[in-house]
């Protein structure tokens, strides 16, 4: 077991956003480390889960004796008993947040059914543990004739405190780039000078909703071993292999072999429990690796990698080199460009719902978005979903007095009618938190028939993922929050680089908006339509992820990779996003020039 220090559990705090109050916080924790034998990311991953079940619990000593009392020593008891051999030589599973929540929501559940309902309260629908009701499906279920009044369309509705009370309004969180001197305002008539299209022809591009639900594990995995085949031969150029070996094989010499990483258990990946899924040309079968002889090594499941190393009996694969690939390369304009200097770079601001606090279905958090785009007149908003979000709590009891999609209607008609005045390009991303719309990933756009043809031509509507391309410059968009889901899978071993860093780069090279196989439970694939929509057709010069982590903005092999936070954070206010970008003309030398010239996460 690694030592534990207060360094290491203040990275995973930050990483989180989690504040504490002094430093005995990080005393206790390191303390609760060392006495039940648990990493530090173990136990922020455990507390953030258990905080989230009790209304986001501040960090505390006191709570914190709560939380060792509740959790920790629970989870002593439950895990088995192995022999001293064993224990040494294996490695500890970290539970994932999502696992956790789960496994808790479903002990509720459980006491549920034994409880006698409150007087005046519905009869509760019958479930079992093993087969628990989903909230989304319970709001689903509900009658349409419930009904939302947001505050922005009524004033019926309670502001929320927490928001109204918050600090550090318009407060810059992250800088990216030379800033300094700034000024973060659009151009005078942007709806003449931005172009601004999906990078794809209308024909090869998801602009409509289909039919799901449909596919056979035999698609799948045609889809899956398409994609091994693809990134395999992209591999082999790139590092002059003549041939891959069958993964099982025996093989008294060295052996080079391609294939998918995945798990050997339906628990979460570590070093002890890694596969090699070859190809159908390799074979198609899976062998245990051994990554001892690796020095570094970034591991997900779904990752298509090449491998070399020994095999001697054909049942493990002792491996001595990791080949992981390059990212394809940027757009380049086959029209010639003439930079004119004295033009001023594009203005865009990156949102992510949702876009009202936790506690209150009053709009204000997007009515003070508004007000910002207003005061700044950006040349472009893009902004992701959810609008109407399936995890809002009176959402989830169904305390609503509108159907979603009149809420929605309403959202988006707020939107472009507050924006009239400035006349930016509004770009809108659909989520698979958004109660009112389709269900599954890709996720085809949002409609809007209410929108008048005299604003519809500012409208823009993508699915999700898409690629964008503004004014020459290609922007990388997708709402699902791919950096959690991977983050909670992934292993790695001595990169010496954080952890977002690590995931965008992998998104880069497998070239996917979403290359972790198999995804996250709350993640509905239609592998069919992912093989079409769903992977990057070059490298994006902006790639735009948000997440319930750590908002960011940095280079990962030269693409600007950014996380705008969400604008609401439970009850109180969260942040978004502005940068400048400005196409510029290719150098002499041929060298390439990142079209971002600086960028910021600010709180709203």
């Amino acid at each position: 077991m690694a030592l534990v220090t207060t360094e290491s559990v203040k990275s995973e705090l930050d990483m989180f956003g989690i504040p504490w109050e002094d430093d005995g916080v990080l005393d206790k924790m390191v303390e609760q480390c060392i006495c039940r034998r648990v990493q530090a990311e173990e136990i922020v991953s455990e507390w953030v889960a258990y905080s989230n079940t009790k209304n986001r619990l501040k960090l505390s000593v006191d709570n914190l004796d709560q939380f060792e009392h509740e959790v920790l020593s629970k989870k002593n008891k439950s895990k088995p008993s192995y022999r001293k051999e064993e224990t040494r030589n294996r490695t500890r599973d970290i539970y994932t947040i999502n696992d956790i929540i789960k496994a808790e929501e479903e002990e509720e559940s459980l006491l549920d059914c034994y409880s006698t309902p409150a007087k005046g309260s519905q009869k509760r629908a019958l479930t079992t543990p093993e087969h628990p009701q989903s909230k989304r499906s319970a709001a689903l279920l509900t009658s349409p004739g419930l009904l939302l009044s947001p505050a922005s369309f009524s004033p019926s509705a309670t502001p929320s405190q927490k928001y109204s009370q918050r600090v550090g309004k318009g407060e810059v969180v992250v800088t990216f780039g030379a800033v300094q001197g700034t000024r973060w305002m659009g151009r005078k008539n942007p709806s003449i000078d931005v172009q601004l299209e999906l990078l794809e022809d209308p024909e090869d591009s998801l602009h409509c909703s289909y039919k799901y639900m449909f596919q056979r594990l035999r698609d799948v995995r045609n889809v899956l071993s398409e994609k091994i085949e693809e990134l395999g031969e992209s591999l082999r150029s790139q590092f002059s292999i003549e041939e891959f070996s069958p993964v099982s094989l025996p093989a008294q010499d060295g052996i080079t072999v391609l294939g998918q990483v995945c798990c050997d258990s339906n628990g979460k990946l570590n070093a002890q429990s890694v596969l090699l899924e070859a190809g159908p040309e390799q074979g198609g079968q899976q062998v245990p690796v051994d990554l001892s002889e690796l020095k570094e090594y970034s591991l997900f499941p779904g990752q298509v990698v090449v491998m070399e190393g020994m095999n001697a009996t054909g049942r493990k694969l002792v491996a001595s080199t990791l080949y992981e690939g390059a990212p394809l390369p940027f757009y380049t304009s086959h029209l010639k460009m003439e930079t004119d200097e004295a033009a001023e770079p594009l203005n865009v601001l990156v949102a992510c719902g949702p876009y009202t606090p936790s506690d209150s279905l009053n709009f204000d958090p997007l009515m003070d978005l508004i007000g910002v785009i207003v005061r700044d007149r950006p040349d472009i908003c893009i902004l992701l979903g959810p609008f109407v979000d399936c995890k809002h709590e009176q959402i989830e009891k169904a305390q609503v007095t509108e159907t979603f999609e009149t809420i929605f209607l309403r959202c988006m008609e707020s939107i472009v009618d507050g924006t009239k005045s400035v006349g930016c390009h509004l770009v809108f991303v659909p989520s698979q938190r958004d109660i009112h719309h389709h269900f599954i990933y890709p996720q085809p756009p949002f409609t809007l028939p209410n929108v008048g043809k005299d604003q519809a031509q500012r409208v823009t509507l993508v699915p999700d993922p898409c690629t964008l391309l503004i004014d020459g410059v290609t922007f990388g968009l997708t709402s699902t929050d791919i950096l959690f889901h991977m983050g909670a899978e992934e292993i790695s071993c001595g990169t010496g680089s954080d952890r977002f860093s690590r995931i965008l780069k992998h998104m880069l090279i497998q070239r996917s908006y979403y290359p972790l196989y198999p995804p996250a439970e709350e993640v509905n694939m239609d592998y069919e339509k992912f093989q079409s929509f769903g992977h990057m057709p070059l490298t994006p010069d902006v790639l735009i992820t948000p997440s319930e982590l750590r908002y960011f903005v940095k280079d990962v092999v030269g693409c600007v990779c950014m996380n705008p936070g969400r604008l609401t954070k439970g009850q109180v206010g969260g942040t978004y996003s502005r940068m400048l970008v400005q196409r510029s003309a290719t150098p002499e030398d041929g060298k390439r020039v990142s079209p971002c010239l600086a960028a910021q996460v600010v709180k709203i």
